[in-house]
């Protein structure tokens, strides 16, 4: 059974509070709750994050600094000896691919490594720990999260976004991965006070700005974002706009697909 992302940091870290290994906790720990509910019945998906894990991804992907409240009491130990082990393990639950227990094994491995005396010694060897593609987990949970990583920064540039009727601009989306929960800091910055919203249809779920507040939603509790329709005129110019600058004469499909994998062509305005 896939763990959240909560619970997962918990057991690498020894938090015993948080639940036996296995069980999964609703709360995250800390009381929260679930933010999803139920999964429809009869689909296979992974269980829905709740907001303790939601927590942690957009937190782990904010620009001003991770905020350590979010985390099991001792996982801020794995923050502090490697950020990039810890981005590591956060990108591979966010991957949704079957590497939960590589994962707790990676994560314990770089707090059993470092044991040096000082501060310095400990981090060295944290890294080495971290970076040892030659161990089977180190690599099963880097490969999980460059492919996160990728598709985050392939959603920054291939996300399209249009006006409704209330001028709130929303993109739609089918990642491989949950990657919403980064994406929102993101473009929390890009869009300043602009209204915005993204909806992951292959998970139903959304994440909507109005300022400087992300808010997480289901779109069977939130449909408002996903019945509203298409601002045609809005897409009209942005395929005229597309049309006028493509040099036809540098035309290279094969490079175009590789930069943009036709999964995501669905919901490319000049595309469509």
């Amino acid at each position: 059974m896939r763990l959240g992302l909560y619970q997962l940091l918990a057991e690498i870290s020894g938090d015993s509070a948080c639940g036996a290994t296995g069980a999964v906790v609703s709360t995250g720990g800390n009381g929260q709750g679930e933010l999803f509910g139920d999964s429809v019945p009869g689909e296979k998906q992974c269980p829905p994050p709740d907001k303790a894990d939601i927590a942690i991804v957009a937190a782990a992907h904010a620009s001003d600094g991770m905020n350590f409240a979010v985390l099991p009491p001792h996982a801020c130990r794995l923050f502090e000896l490697s950020i990039d082990a810890f981005e590591a393990i956060v990108r591979a639950w966010m991957s949704e691919l079957p590497v939960t227990a590589e994962t707790i094994r990676y994560g314990q491995k770089i707090l059993a490594a470092a044991n040096a005396a000082t501060a310095d010694a400990q981090r060295q060897a944290a890294y080495t720990a971290a970076a040892d593609r030659g161990d089977a987990d180190v690599r099963a949970v880097l490969e999980a999260a460059y492919k996160v990583w990728h598709e985050i920064h392939r959603l920054m540039g291939l996300l399209r976004f249009a006006p409704d009727t209330d001028g709130v601009y929303i993109a739609h989306c089918e990642p491989d991965h949950l990657t919403l929960p980064a994406l929102g800091p993101h473009f929390r910055e890009r869009f300043g006070q602009t209204p915005w919203a993204i909806i992951d249809e292959r998970r139903r779920l959304g994440v909507s700005c109005s300022g400087a507040s992300l808010e997480f939603f289901t779109i069977d509790k939130n449909p408002a974002f996903s019945e509203s329709q298409p601002n045609s005129e809005w897409e009209n110019l942005w395929r005229n706009y597309h049309k006028t600058i493509n040099n036809e004469s540098r035309n290279n499909p094969n490079l175009q697909r590789r930069l943009m994998p036709q999964r995501y062509w669905k919901y490319l305005t000049e595309l469509t």
